[in-house]
């Protein structure tokens, strides 16, 4: 219900048109650097239904993406009334030029919009000025071939009718019918190196990635249109994969999303403060699948059957900071909405775009229940009043949670956790050991960050760059990426 991040997506070479097992890359040593993550819709509240509607429209897009294939992307956050998709600025190339990537923690690959691209946008409704990457006008820059390394690894072989020179070519098909077809390149991205307790140089790698030559479905559209996608998932196409196995980073990311004062942290490398107890991930799975074992309303645990927290196909719990709200399949919604209501019965609903809303004076917090996600090995997600309901209006509260069965029909047995439940949390996706965990956090504050080379510790602080934006916005998040960038590397 998104934009394409890790939407579910199929990467298909061109030529094969087959998604194969890539080859596992090994992660070596950490660093540093820093990327301004922007909201995609703007925040503050405000948008009354029309926002609503954006939302429940970019939810439902993500939510069939998820369910169509084989990726899932990560990357959304705030409220339902004034925000959606993050993005951020990157440089590419030498000279280098600056795009604006949607942020995606699940998807595989990052790609931009090529010069030789037949439906890319022009202009973007979001006021950004796009720009389209010319390999010839970049130093740094080179065409993968389909007989090099990268494009092996990323398809488990060499490509049937492959010869010299060919373009290693890709095509990522994703399921609400929105596609990307291009062939990769490779060149270097800047970013900043963090040196210090809030202190940045600028620092570069060498990365692989798409060249946009045609897109279709909703990445042809200017009306929220960016420069590309910028992925963040577990295939060794992604950048988190490419940096770790050049021995730039550990495959270890956080994000810390801020819905109270807005900002927020997205940090790559190990998070020292705060700790976080953590979860293992289903192994051999495309999204970040977690055992939810237990769901608790207000102390008391619902009776649930056993099977609605099985992982399977087209079944089991996914994390998805990428969708906004959360999804539960109706017999879980039902009997969370009863719990939650239970004391209020008076409570009258309206449909409001959809949503279920009501009338409430005073505070929800007060008034209502914290629901509880019970994890494999006793990890548990609070998610408060505040998280569950959001505001629209004078006194008007709308319900964040949604039945999966008027969504989907594919993804009526999914619980989809979206980041609704998981802003004002450090969230920590540790890869390398294959296991997730959160904590409470106020995400306006700091976290520590060690430098696995030399085992200095920094501060990295929350970031909230509104008021330099030149956007009619009136409020931003601004994530701070971080990645530890290790003194002996060649930037």
């Amino acid at each position: 219900m998104a934009p394409p991040p890790p939407r579910a997506a199929l990467l298909l070479p061109l030529a094969a048109l087959a998604l194969l097992p890539p080859l596992l890359l090994a992660p070596r040593s950490a660093a540093t650097g820093v990327f301004p993550v922007r909201r995609k819709f703007p925040a503050g509240g405000g948008g009354g239904d029309a926002s609503i509607a954006a939302l429940r429209a970019h939810d439902g897009r993500r939510h069939g993406r998820l369910l169509a294939a084989a990726d899932l992307p990560l990357g959304g956050l705030g409220l339902p009334t004034d925000t959606g998709l993050y993005f951020t600025e990157i440089k590419l190339g030498t000279p280098p030029k600056r795009y604006y990537v949607q942020v995606d923690t699940g998807s595989d690959i990052l790609w931009v919009n090529c010069i030789s691209c037949e439906r890319c946008p022009r202009k973007s409704g979001l006021g950004l000025d796009l720009t389209l990457y010319d390999p010839k006008g970049s130093s740094s820059g080179s065409t993968v071939s389909c007989d090099q390394g990268f494009c092996a690894a990323t398809y488990g072989g060499k490509l049937p009718g492959c010869t010299p020179n060919v373009p290693c070519e890709y095509s990522v098909m994703y399921g609400d019918g929105s596609s990307t077809t291009g062939f990769f390149v490779t060149d270097a991205l800047q970013f900043d190196q963090v040196t210090g307790n809030g202190q940045t140089q600028p620092g570069n790698a060498s990365v692989t990635f798409g060249c946009g030559a045609q897109q279709g479905g909703d990445l042809g559209s200017s009306n929220q249109a960016l420069d590309g996608i910028l992925g963040f998932g577990q295939a060794n196409t992604s950048m988190l994969s490419q940096l770790a196995a050049a021995g730039k980073v550990k495959k270890v990311f956080a994000h810390c999303l801020d819905t109270i004062r807005g900002g927020g942290i997205f940090a790559i490398g190990d998070v020292v403060q705060p700790k976080v107890k953590t979860t293992p991930l289903v192994p051999d799975m495309p999204h970040y699948n977690v055992n939810l074992e237990s769901i608790e309303v207000g102390g008391t645990t619902l009776d649930l059957p056993a099977h609605v927290f099985v992982t399977g196909e087209k079944k089991g719990t996914i994390i998805d900071s990428g969708t906004t709200l959360t999804y539960l399949p109706e017999l879980v919604f039902n009997e969370v909405k009863f719990a939650v209501f239970k004391k209020h019965q008076d409570i009258k609903f309206h449909n409001v775009q959809d949503f279920m809303c009501f009338q409430y004076s005073g505070s929800v917090d007060d008034g209502f229940p914290t629901i509880t996600f019970h994890f494999e090995d006793d990890l548990a997600l609070h998610v408060y009043p505040h998280e569950y309901f959001f505001p629209n209006g004078n006194d008007l509260y709308c319900v964040g949670f949604q039945n999966g069965a008027l969504q989907s029909k594919d993804g009526k047995d999914i619980v989809l956790l979206g980041d609704l439940v998981l802003s004002n949390k450090l969230v920590v996706y540790d890869l390398e050991n294959q296991v997730i965990g959160w904590t409470d956090y106020n995400c306006s504050s700091s976290i520590k960050v060690k430098d696995d080379k030399t085992g200095a510790t920094y501060t990295v602080n929350s970031h909230d760059i509104s008021s330099g934006w030149k956007f009619h916005w009136h409020k931003y998040l601004v994530l701070l990426l971080v990645t530890f960038v290790c003194s002996f590397l060649i930037c």
